[in-house]
This record gives C-alpha cells, sequence and structure tokens, in this order.
C-alpha cells in the first residue's frame, strides 16, 4: 500500500440496535491485584453483538437516587453459546462502577446497554501497535487474542508495576512492552512517549491504536502523526478517561 493513499475504507462503522439487557453476576476474579474480571450471564444476551475490540457497552449503577450512574466498559469477551459476557475493572481511584465492583458476588444483577457501534479495522495492514493504560488493556488484550497466526502486533501499555502484567492467549506474533509508572503519573503522557521513542515501528504499513487519559492519548496521538509521520487515517485514538472529571472521556480523538 501507499500510504500517500488511504485506503477505502480503513475502518468501517456498525451501527446496532439499542437495547438494555439485566444481567447476573456469574464469577468475580482477580486477574492482577488490581484488575478484576466479572463475568455476566444472562438470556438477554442471546442477540449481543460486538464486532470491534473497542466497543462499548454502558452499565447502569444503582446509586440511590431517581437515576443511576452510567459508565462505559468495553466487551473482554463474549461467548455467545454460553450467554456470558466478561468485563475487565482497573480498581484504582474510587468511583460507582468501582465500588460495585469491588462489592460484587455471583447473583448480583446488573443492568447494560448498547454497544450502540462498532469500529471495524479493515484486515489490511502488516502490523498493529496498541498503546494505552490499565484502562485500556481489556480492548488491547482483546484484540490481541483474536488476532490469527502470522499477524503482527505489538502492545506499549503503561501500568503501576510488574505485578499488573497480563498474559494474554494469542496465535498472533505479539510483542509486549510493559511501562511503569506510579498511578500519580497516569496523567503523564512522557513514560509512553519515551517508550514510543524506544522501540521502532517495523516495516510496511501499519495501524496505530491509542487510549488512555484524554491528554495522554491527545499528546501521543500527536506524536505519532507529527513526529512520527504515521498516516492519521491509520491512526485511532480515544480518551478512556480525563483526570479530574468523575466520567469524562473523549472518544472523539481519532
Amino acid at each position: 500500500m501507499d500510504q500517500t493513499t488511504s485506503p477505502a475504507p480503513v475502518i468501517k462503522r456498525h451501527r446496532h440496535e439499542l437495547k438494555r439487557r439485566n444481567l447476573t453476576v456469574q464469577t468475580v476474579t482477580a486477574i492482577t491485584p488490581h484488575m478484576l474480571r466479572i463475568v455476566l450471564h444472562g438470556a438477554d444476551l442471546s442477540d449481543f453483538t460486538s464486532l470491534g475490540f473497542d466497543d462499548h457497552i454502558k452499565l447502569f449503577l444503582d446509586n440511590g437516587s431517581d437515576k443511576p450512574s452510567m459508565r462505559e466498559y468495553t466487551p473482554r469477551a463474549y461467548d455467545q453459546a454460553g450467554q456470558t459476557l466478561a468485563l475487565d475493572f482497573a480498581i484504582h481511584e474510587a468511583g460507582p462502577a468501582t465500588a460495585w465492583a469491588l462489592s460484587a458476588k455471583p447473583g448480583d444483577p446488573l443492568l447494560i446497554g448498547g454497544p450502540r457501534k462498532s469500529a471495524v479495522i479493515a484486515p489490511i495492514f502488516d502490523w498493529y501497535l496498541l498503546v494505552g493504560d490499565e484502562t485500556a488493556l481489556p480492548a488491547i488484550g482483546r484484540r490481541v487474542e483474536e488476532l490469527g497466526p502470522e499477524t503482527k502486533i505489538i502492545t506499549v501499555v503503561a501500568i503501576i508495576g510488574p505485578e499488573e502484567i497480563q498474559n494474554f492467549k494469542t496465535e498472533a506474533d505479539h510483542n509486549a512492552y510493559w511501562v511503569y509508572r506510579p498511578q500519580s503519573r497516569a496523567d503523564d503522557p512522557a513514560p509512553l512517549l519515551d517508550a514510543l521513542q524506544t522501540h521502532p515501528l517495523p516495516g510496511g504499513n501499519g495501524f496505530i491504536w491509542i487510549a488512555a487519559e484524554s491528554g495522554v492519548a491527545r499528546a501521543l496521538r500527536n506524536h505519532v502523526t507529527d513526529t512520527m509521520g504515521h498516516p492519521s487515517q491509520w491512526t485511532k485514538a480515544a480518551g478512556y478517561w480525563t483526570k479530574g472529571l468523575a466520567d469524562g472521556s473523549d472518544k472523539a480523538l481519532e
């Protein structure tokens, strides 16, 4: 492919019927000290659709008022035959979703909605680079595990320490780089920027996906497109959270 010409389309967008689903907690597992995996179950999942690894569903969380708190999470894994849906929760600062996850036990109910849409990247690239922090790990893990043999994928993820490393089962050619920094620096782009400068990109044409704190994601995107010269149409960036905002996300950085 010629990098001066954008394939059409690089990202295909699919819209889904918006539906709310009443589910039940099946299992709760600590996959690292600061990451919980909660598997939900229910017949309402019989027609659940999630085509993109970075899709988002909405959780409706009871807060004692007439209007529930709503938070967005990535479907980590979905088993249609078993009617189960796995969600991973990064456990750091307190919030309604974190509080719910920490207290969740088998049999607890949860109302979810969506996903409203999916963005599917065309399988036309020589390699994929995924960059993010703990909140991006569900999407990154899903993508790594979904890719098939001979697909080259590189992941660069910022975490608080080696105890938070996750091992993904994949047939892809996966190179994982972990960046350690304290949670107090989660809004600082420098650790991930340093990592991108340390690890050169492979030859050929690739797609770069970024998700982190909004300011970090924006700085990484600008570095990738402006400094590294990577085509913007082959780059997708999203702010999964914003420092200082309880529900601050910017999914439209791409």
